[in-house]
């Protein structure tokens, strides 16, 4: 690899496109040298709170300008990032931080209400407070302030003590003390439930993502492509969450490298504001999950369009529906290229070649340096025979964070991966998944866990068990259904969905409630989940 860091990648980059566009949000726009001087002050405000190297660094925040400035400028510090849904209830940020044990968070005021309902003694030392337009000119900045106070989109909180973001990107010096990072170092701490159930954070390193862009950088600039992404000529829509890896990964890294226009979408279920942006901006690729393209083609103005310039749509994060790839294609003229991955690979391990001329239904083929190969249980197995994706390569993170003895579970012991999702490859080295061994459930390209689901149900005075399980879904890939026993037999399913609402981020809760008398079980007592799955349809 040509660098031995993350930052060293960036700065790389600000060297070479110094001029060009970097960053557009809120129609704002930071060139690659802007970029570099932010994260640069950033760095030294972190050093002078007294953070050293090895310290952890929590995100909380939709795509905003901040959020790339905030990123880079940790890793520079020499801190390891933790990305933070800012959807999550204080039950699930309280769950995280206790697990991360993070030094600082920035988050944004917007989610400030969410940890000031924690205990004080579980929040991190330093609170840096963010507002949505701190990176914006005046008078924008001053408007959208106002308007969110007036429209009361920022719920009351108390916190003891806040540092103000716009203050440390302003008045700091951009003279950090240089930090010498190594491939090893920890660069993120990207939680997932991984194929073992339970939420846990894959310890990424600098080396495992600077690998993983390399990988996609070299595949989508090949020249034998008729039409391959040309550095520092494209533009970008990330409307993917930068806080979840895809988008991590291959539109902030992976978009850096190559020294594309990133315009980021804080808020994609507004999917009128997202085609004006698209109208705006004449873009040339974007990324997305089914659910979000399924989307867009519903809504009216959308095939307004100009694609006139669209070389690339990139998916992955979940299954792609055909239908909806059809539909795609036939309105921007422009197929979809699925991918696969996993955040424990950083997380892109295969990809579909550019030059299809439709949607193939295969997550494609290894990216260079990747070996993937199916097993049953202890035997490989040949072409077109299903079993267990193994993967290995160098964008494979370094193990579970505190969790040594799942990271040991996941490997095989000659070192490979355990995807836990169940697959095929064809004669020609196309994959295809078909079904998770495990019972994680997608929901728009989020993972979500029966275990927690059911933990938090059951924690309801009238709930005498309960099992959790993913049943098909035309928007979201898959929905959350719940089969609860009661205790107290006034339970009504409105009073279950009022006790997840405050317990659950929005995709993570279950749609659909059924009450029964018993659960299906085995011998030993364990709730056989496949056959809830078969017994019954959702609710219409």
């Amino acid at each position: 690899m040509p660098h031995d860091s993350l930052v060293a990648l960036f700065e790389s980059s600000c060297r070479s496109f110094a001029s060009l566009p970097a960053l557009t949000s809120f129609g704002t726009t930071l060139s690659f040298r802007q970029w570099n001087n932010l994260s640069l002050r950033f760095a030294r405000y972190l050093q002078d709170l007294g953070l050293t190297r090895g310290m952890r660094l929590a995100i909380m925040m939709p795509n905003l300008l901040q959020y790339p400035v905030v990123v880079v400028g940790a890793l520079r510090a020499g801190l390891s990032v933790i990305n933070v849904n800012p959807l999550f209830t204080p039950r699930e940020l309280a769950q995280e931080l206790a697990d991360s044990r993070p030094d600082v968070i920035v988050i944004l005021e917007n989610f400030a209400h969410v940890l000031s309902r924690i205990s004080p003694a579980q929040q991190p030392r330093h609170i840096i407070l963010s507002r949505i337009g701190d990176l914006l000119p005046f008078p924008k900045r001053w408007l959208i302030h106002c308007q969110l106070r007036l429209h009361r989109k920022v719920p009351p909180y108390q916190l003891a003590k806040t540092l103000p973001l716009r203050e440390a990107l302003h008045s700091t010096p951009p003279s950090p003390s240089p930090i010498k990072l190594k491939p090893e170092d920890t660069a993120f701490l990207q939680y997932t439930g991984g194929t073992t159930g339970t939420p846990k954070a894959a310890m990424l390193s600098h080396g495992n993502v600077l690998a993983n862009v390399e990988q996609c950088r070299l595949w989508l600039t090949c020249k034998d492509w008729p039409k391959p992404i040309r550095p520092g000529a494209e533009k970008l829509i990330t409307a993917l969450p930068l806080y979840h890896i895809f988008a991590l990964t291959a539109n902030l890294w992976v978009g850096l490298a190559i020294g594309m226009h990133n315009h980021l979408i804080a808020d994609p279920k507004d999917a009128n504001a997202l085609i004006r942006v698209l109208k705006r901006s004449r873009f040339t690729c974007i990324t997305g999950v089914n659910t979000l393209f399924d989307h867009l083609l519903i809504t009216p103005g959308f095939e307004q369009v100009d694609f006139s310039q669209l070389r690339l749509t990139l998916a992955g994060g979940m299954p792609t529906r055909r239908m909806v790839a059809d539909r795609w294609q036939q309105v921007t003229g422009c197929p979809v290229v699925e991918g696969y991955g996993l955040t424990e690979a950083s997380p892109v391990v295969t990809l579909n070649p550019l030059d299809i001329e439709a949607f193939t239904g295969s997550i494609g083929v290894p990216l260079p340096g990747t070996d993937c190969r199916i097993r049953d249980n202890e035997h490989w197995l040949p072409a077109e025979q299903r079993g267990e994706l193994c993967i290995r390569g160098p964008q494979v993170m370094q193990g579970y964070w505190n969790r040594p003895d799942e990271s040991r579970a996941i490997f095989t012991e000659d070192g490979w991966l355990r995807t836990g999702d169940i697959a095929r490859m064809d004669a020609e080295g196309f994959f295809y998944i078909i079904d998770r061994k495990k019972d994680m459930i997608i929901v728009s390209g989020f993972n979500v866990y029966p275990r927690e689901i059911e933990e938090v149900v059951a924690e309801h005075p009238g709930v005498r068990e309960c099992a959790a399980v993913g049943l098909p879904d035309p928007r979201t890939g898959e929905t959350v259904k719940i089969y609860v026993v009661k205790s107290d037999p006034g339970l009504t399913e409105a009073e279950l969905s009022a006790w997840c609402r405050e317990r659950l981020t929005a995709y993570k809760r279950p749609r659909y409630i059924e009450f029964c008398q018993t659960l299906p079980k085995s011998a030993v007592g364990k709730v056989l989940r496949h056959r809830l799955r078969r017994s019954n349809s959702p609710k219409p």
